[in-house]
């Protein structure tokens, strides 16, 4: 029986598209002594394939750890397979606040050791032996007593965009690294002190909770659904937002506004964004804060070295990345020597220093803007989708397609469709076909050929 994906991305999304139905993204966990992950996540392949569900799960001898994407139609079906088991019965299923059809391709299901890395040993931990929950309100009420620290449990990357006022947030990158750190610091504050946590959608502080309870912390409390559903009962039972900023979510959307403040800065300028790029060099994937104009001068990339290693053919962008351990680093770096404007979360009360774009570029001579991206295509009719992303776009424009399979074709704009409509020009933010007798993959990238 199939137990694994036989669809790329690509085909996945077409289907999706084909098919028009709305899908939700949404997340759920459950710490449960589960005594055979194995057959518990062959189990869960069958039943969520069949409905075409979707996402990044991980499973273990302590519980499940989900991210999906379930088709709407189905997500009755979807709870009842959940509900075969006891641990999972009435469990909350955190829905983003925006949804996204392409959140998640693939139905990737893995057994690990954990569902959260913690670097504990110790048998006598009791990671069901959890904090008091707290819905929206009850955690702002409690935010606001002097007698209360508030820390944040999730990585420097996501914290950097947005987090809740006054809180902690350590400088990590693993939740792991978090514990001793907290630990340590708040020592001397077991007896007297609410030892308020949070993170994305529940599942780290629920786990943070036990483990200072086990140290012996008297007071302490969670954020129940984490910041997904925190940001949910502020939308729909009008609470206070005391969260500022954007949840960092670890699909392809890297992010969800939650409020309209912007705390964090492009790396690369200084300018005041919080929009995450993965650098487009595949052998570099550094995650970090890009704003729109350095996304077109640098092309999607971190550093002008990685620019000019995107700049060469495919073949020898392989070579070069060969034996290199790339793909489990995508959401672990941010941080980089070639990044000058490192240390975000906070915009100082001066103005942010600005920095001409010219200079990020360095020696590299600008001869193609990068417009957009690959969204689909129609392999019937020939016909290529692609979003604007970036400046805009004519007819009589010569563009250049180009991406890791698809190579670099040059072609000029003789007629394009916006939202269906022949149209002479398009704008950022306009979906656009046009006739391609080639195929066009996600991974492409539209760039304008200036000059």
């Amino acid at each position: 029986m199939q137990l694994y994906n036989t669809l790329s991305a690509e085909e996945r999304a077409q289907l999706i598209d084909e098919a028009g139905k709305q899908r939700l993204t949404l997340s759920f966990y459950a710490y449960a002594k589960i005594e055979d992950p194995k057959k518990f996540r062959d189990d869960l392949f069958i039943a969520w394939n069949a409905l075409d569900a979707l996402g990044r799960i991980y499973v273990a001898h302590e519980g499940i750890n989900a991210q999906m994407s379930v088709p709407a139609d189905h997500l009755e079906e979807f709870r009842n397979t959940l509900e075969v088991y006891d641990f999972m019965k009435g469990i909350r299923l955190n829905v983003a606040v925006e949804q996204d059809d392409h959140s998640f391709l693939k139905l990737t299901i893995k057994v690990r050791n954990k569902i959260v890395a913690d670097g504990l040993n110790d048998e006598t931990f009791d990671v069901t032996n959890k904090g008091i929950h707290l819905k929206a309100q009850e955690f702002n009420t409690l935010l606001e007593d002097p007698n209360t620290i508030v820390v944040d449990f999730r990585n420097h990357y996501e914290s950097e965009v947005g987090h809740f006022e006054g809180a902690i947030t350590p400088d990590v990158e693993t939740f792991r690294e978090s514990l001793p750190i907290i630990n340590e610091q708040l020592q001397d504050f077991k007896e007297d002190k609410n030892l308020l946590m949070y993170c994305t959608g529940g599942i780290r502080c629920e786990k943070a909770s036990a483990y200072f309870k086990h140290q012996g912390f008297k007071n302490v409390f969670q954020l129940e659904g984490g910041i997904i559903e925190y940001a949910r009962q502020v939308k729909e039972d009008g609470v206070e937002s005391k969260f500022i900023g954007k949840n960092f979510v670890f699909d392809h959307r890297l992010g969800e506004r939650i409020t309209d403040d912007i705390i964090s800065q492009c790396h690369q300028c200084g300018k005041p964004c919080d929009n995450h790029t993965n650098c487009a060099n595949d052998a570099c994937h550094l995650l970090f804060i890009q704003c729109d104009d350095c996304k077109a001068v640098m092309e999607n990339c971190c550093s002008t070295e990685c620019l000019e290693i995107t700049h060469l053919p495919a073949a020898e962008q392989l070579k070069l990345r060969k034996g290199l351990q790339v793909g489990n680093k995508v959401f672990r770096k941010g941080k980089s020597d070639a990044l000058t404007f490192k240390n975000s979360g906070d915009l100082p009360d001066k103005p942010l220093a600005k920095v001409s774009s010219k200079n990020i570029r360095q020696k590299i001579s600008v001869k193609k803007l990068l417009i957009g991206k690959a969204e689909h295509y129609y392999t019937k009719s020939k016909i290529a989708q692609f979003l604007i992303e970036n400046s805009g776009l004519s007819v009589g424009d010569k563009v250049l397609i180009s991406g890791p399979t698809t190579g670099e074709q040059e072609l000029t704009l003789t007629e394009i469709f916006v939202e269906g409509s022949s149209s002479a020009t398009a704008k950022v933010g306009d979906q656009i076909t046009f006739e391609l007798p080639f195929r066009v993959r996600l991974s492409d990238k539209l760039y304008k050929i200036l000059g």
